[in-house]
């Protein structure tokens, strides 16, 4: 694809990916080839973490709108191919942690995306993207989830920074859904909380021992939207920007 002309951004705004059972068929070990090579690239360009993700859901039958949307992401890289992450030296050593979902965004089963990113400062450190096990009846619950999933991976972190002598307590986790810190505070919330499972619920065991706090933040500042979802490219650009990459020449 050395010819191929470039793109602004890894993946459609509006793209179909979806069952494509009429679609034709494309050769299955070139696809997981390709996707497994993208989803090595991941641990060093979270920007494309969402779109491969997106299309390694296709590996068990691939089909060519499949394949034509991993190309998508290969021409992307061709535009800009020297973007990767920066850690400037003098910073301030906080953890920051951002939660974001989808609602019901798969279109083979309807199940909610989960995302999130953990910064030292302004130096990101690690970013999830991973769809949800269970089917999601509202927005609070698939935020909820994801919120959950982010408050284990900042457990994990502050496990491993005490092997360095360094603790960390109350880390803020962002959100952009109102009912997601209320819940945390008020377990009486039989309308949202009924069908999330128990095991999610630990995060306000988190909140009362003091290890997080859920803040709310603004749409237009929540960073972990890029691993939740398609943008086009005057907000994806934005959102990379968020992610504290650039361009090295």
């Amino acid at each position: 694809m050395s010819e191929s002309h470039p793109y602004k951004t890894p993946v459609e705004v509006r793209h179909c990916l979806s069952p494509d059972l009429d679609g034709e068929s494309v050769d299955q070990h070139l696809y997981c080839s390709m996707i497994g090579s993208l989803l090595y690239l991941t641990t060093s360009r979270p920007d494309i973490m969402f779109a491969v993700c997106l299309c390694a859901r296709f590996q068990a039958n691939p089909r060519l709108s499949y394949l034509i949307a991993v190309k998508c992401i290969i021409r992307y890289l061709k535009y800009k191919p020297k973007l990767g992450l920066w850690y400037p030296k003098n910073n301030l050593f906080d953890l920051l942690t951002y939660s974001d979902s989808d609602y019901g965004g798969c279109n083979l089963d309807q199940k909610s995306t989960s995302g999130g990113c953990q910064f030292l400062g302004n130096r990101l450190i690690s970013w999830q993207c991973k769809k949800q096990t269970t089917v999601s009846q509202s927005t609070a619950e698939a935020e909820y989830i994801a919120t959950a999933l982010c408050c284990s991976q900042v457990r994990w972190i502050h496990h491993q920074m005490i092997d360095y002598g360094i603790s960390f307590h109350e880390t803020p986790i962002l959100c952009d859904n109102t009912v997601v810190p209320q819940i945390t505070k008020n377990p009486v919330q039989h309308s949202k909380t009924k069908h999330i499972e128990i095991k999610h619920h630990f995060i306000r065991d988190c909140v009362e021992k003091k290890h997080i706090k859920i803040v709310e933040v603004k749409t237009d500042k929540q960073t972990a939207d890029i691993f939740t979802k398609a943008f086009d490219s005057a907000r994806f650009e934005k959102l990379v920007e968020m992610l504290g990459m650039i361009n090295f020449q």
